[in-house]
């Protein structure tokens, strides 16, 4: 399993995920920077994500929605506030309605996704900041954790296809 730590603060209002692959930081960068892997990856295996609009430049948007067992689909975006191919990427993430609008009853995270080498793979940090205690125990409640980690752990299946 590549996830090897899970921290969240509510005192500093971080959630971070560290995970390792054994896979060169170019491969992973190419799993975020391609929508068709990307969508492999983004949600849980039972949540499967469609990547809709894909721009993974400073300014640029990632929309995506995420179809439940049952057929319901949950819409999000990521506005990208800043890329170091293939070292790191930065980006808000939201909540959206089914016309991919922000929600703004729904927490939003600034997040900073970081690839190094380590032991001759890659060692991820998926850092999250949200505005409040509130918003980050809101969106701890609903299992962004469990989810989180089903889904980064999703990654080693698509690397060895």
């Amino acid at each position: 399993m590549p996830v090897t730590d899970v921290q969240h603060d509510l005192d500093t209002l971080t959630l971070t995920i560290t995970a390792e692959f054994a896979a060169p930081v170019e491969r992973i960068w190419q799993v975020y920077a391609d929508p068709r892997q990307l969508e492999k990856v983004w949600g849980p295996p039972t949540y499967p994500a469609t990547v809709v609009d894909h721009s993974l430049t400073p300014g640029g948007r990632v929309t995506y929605y995420m179809t439940s067992p049952e057929g319901e689909k949950f819409a999000g975006y990521w506005n990208v506030t800043a890329v170091d191919e293939p070292r790191s990427f930065a980006f808000d993430d939201g909540f959206a309605d089914q016309d991919f609008n922000p929600n703004p009853a729904m927490p939003v995270s600034r997040n900073v996704y970081t690839f190094t080498e380590h032991d001759g793979g890659t060692r991820a940090v998926y850092a999250g900041t949200y505005e409040s205690a509130e918003a980050l125990q809101k969106v701890l409640d609903m299992g962004v954790v469990e989810g989180s980690t089903l889904a980064i752990n999703q990654i080693d299946g698509l690397l060895s296809r």
